[in-house]
């Protein structure tokens, strides 16, 4: 979740096009001795305090988080993490996206597309594309003779009904068995030559615009058909634009970008990856925006794997350590109503549902989930549909009817699983840690980070230019 955070915010950005080096760029702090220019720490302010952001902070609030941030990364860097394979592969994925499409331009995007269009148009044929409407009477290849004479009969029937004046349209909503194609009339896409079956193909583009076909077998039943239209494919400015999204949703233009990539390395005689390393070294150096952001793609996977493994997934683990800040910090872990400890379940024989209550007596509530389990539901038939938590009123329907006498709960039904009850008890506050786990977890994580940042605060000193951060810009 925190990763998703981190990398959506980087992403979230817009890149302009402001060229590195333009005008005076000083240096606003140093972090360990490390240089930080103005440009850095004002691209970095504007984009996470703009108006969509609830916590807005103002220059002087934003020093000190940039500044912690810039210290996890030494942290980082110090660890080495940034030579890990697994750090390397990720950050590239990522970096690869806002550069590949600097790599081709427009008129490469248009010649593909012209491509596509050509090789549209060869397929399509002289010929052309002709719309068509059809009823079809299905006939299975495994019908019995009388089936497949009863659906010919049937076809001839319609075919004489149309010749007799029917509306086309009206009769395929009531008897064409083509599921797709009936609710609209049985109205078909353009087609082309060969996208249909044979036989329905030759029968289809033999006819005139407004004719009927007398009724055409193929593999899956009879067809009537009725040609509407025909036409040759429009120029290319015409459908230029239905080109263009066709590339895009299929990530054509990425794929064109990769072979001008591979093709760049084959006649340099270089790696694909140190072309894609100097293609981002060059946009950086006339694009600042481009610049940072691939800088915080860098930074920001670092900032990520050193707060796991410094705080977020070494607090979630550390079973002693929670366990005393939880018995440090019980009042504060209050419910305002109380709440039901234990499960809601439908069983499909009435005898399960005390047995179910026998089985659990005298086990731990964290053990609940596996008895279960392995007790009613460890062969093909399931015994038992079952959900544990700890509920307040309004989670869960069952419960509010038999534990909250909610007199109008809503308690939804399981099909083939009649019978229903609860198994638990009412509890006015959490008995155990387990009880509030999200909370004390999330709790320990932040006292985990300060304690840490203490400690980076001490290992990494920053120094800040007061004069240069005066002129930093809020708005751009």
């Amino acid at each position: 979740m925190k990763k998703t955070l981190i990398l959506g915010l980087l992403a979230a950005c817009a890149v302009g096009c402001h060229a590195a080096g333009e005008g005076d760029d000083p240096v606003i702090m140093t972090v360990n001795g490390k240089p930080v220019l103005k440009s850095e720490f004002e691209y970095s302010y504007r984009k996470n305090n703009g108006e969509d952001v609830i916590d807005h902070k103002t220059v002087k609030e934003y020093v000190e988080l940039f500044a912690n941030y810039k210290r996890k990364v030494e942290a980082a860097l110090d660890a080495h993490l940034d030579t890990l394979s697994s750090y390397q592969q990720e950050f590239r994925q990522y970096r690869d996206q806002q550069v590949l499409p600097t790599i081709i331009s427009e008129a490469d995007v248009d010649n593909e597309a012209r491509v596509i269009y050509q090789e549209t148009k060869d397929r399509i044929g002289p010929d052309g594309l002709v719309s068509l409407q059809h009823i079809l009477l299905r006939v299975g290849q495994n019908d019995s003779e009388s089936v497949k004479q009863s659906q010919a009969q049937r076809a001839d029937s319609v075919y004489q009904a149309l010749m007799n004046g029917a509306d086309f349209s009206e009769l395929a909503r009531r008897v064409s068995q083509d599921p797709g194609s009936a609710p609209s009339g049985g109205e078909l896409p353009w087609l082309s030559k060969g996208q249909t079956l044979p036989a329905f193909d030759a029968a289809a583009f033999a006819l005139k615009e407004g004719e009927i076909s007398r009724p055409v077998l193929t593999e899956v039943g009879y067809h009537v058909i009725k040609m509407k239209a025909r036409k040759q494919l429009e120029p290319y400015e015409e459908v230029k634009n239905d080109i263009y999204q066709f590339i895009e949703k299929r990530e054509i233009r990425e794929s064109i970008a990769r072979n001008r990539v591979k093709a760049m390395a084959e006649g340099s005689g270089k790696t694909e990856q140190q072309i894609m390393d100097e293609s981002a070294d060059s946009i950086s150096a006339i694009n600042q925006d481009m610049k940072y952001l691939i800088k915080e793609y860098h930074d920001g996977l670092l900032l990520y794997e050193i707060s796991n493994r410094e705080v977020w997934e070494k607090a979630s683990k550390d079973e002693p350590g929670l366990q005393v800040f939880y018995n440090k910090n019980k009042k504060k872990y209050k419910w305002d109503e109380p709440r039901f400890k234990g499960i809601a379940y439908h069983t499909r024989d009435a005898k399960d549902v005390e047995a179910v209550k026998k089985c659990l007596k005298k086990e731990p509530f964290s053990k609940w989930a596996d008895i279960l389990r392995t007790t009613f539901n460890n062969d093909s038939v399931l015994r038992i549909r079952a959900e544990k938590g700890i509920f307040k009123k309004g989670d869960n329907g069952l419960v509010d009817k038999e534990q909250f006498k909610v007199a109008d709960a809503k308690v939804k039904e399981i099909k083939d699983f009649p019978y229903t009850s609860t198994y638990g008890k009412m509890l006015k506050g959490p008995e155990e840690m387990d009880d509030v786990r999200g909370l004390v977890v999330g709790d320990y994580q932040d006292s985990m980070e300060k304690a840490w940042v203490e400690q980076l605060k001490k290992r990494y000193p920053v120094s800040v230019d007061e004069k240069v951060l005066s002129t930093v810009k809020a708005d751009k």
